[in-house]
């Protein structure tokens, strides 16, 4: 299945103003990786590797779906061990308003 949906919402949700500066890999497993980097203008959101990332969140494709509909909480996908967040966990939080907003 193409990720092109998701990077489609990434996309949308970077147009609207924001105060998430970071980089950030969503690690699918089989399904793929995202990279979302927001420290730049525009910010840039590609399928695939993209280098290193400031914050890697390992998870699935349909909780990532969940998260950016707002269907999933992501507080809960951590504390269940649906979602392995590696790295800042400030950056995590300022995350979650990014994908909410």
């Amino acid at each position: 299945m193409s990720l092109d949906p998701i990077i489609a919402q990434f996309q949308s949700k970077m147009k609207t103003p924001h105060d998430f500066r970071g980089s950030v890999k969503f690690d699918l497993g089989a399904d793929g990786i995202i990279f979302v980097d927001t420290t730049q203008k525009p910010g840039v959101v590609k399928q695939g590797d993209g280098g290193e990332a400031a914050l890697t969140l390992t998870l699935s494709k349909d909780l990532l779906n969940g998260l950016l509909a707002g269907t999933k909480d992501p507080n809960v996908a951590y504390l269940t061990g649906k979602l392995k967040i590696k790295g800042s966990m400030g950056m995590a939080m300022k995350l979650n308003a990014f994908l909410e907003g």
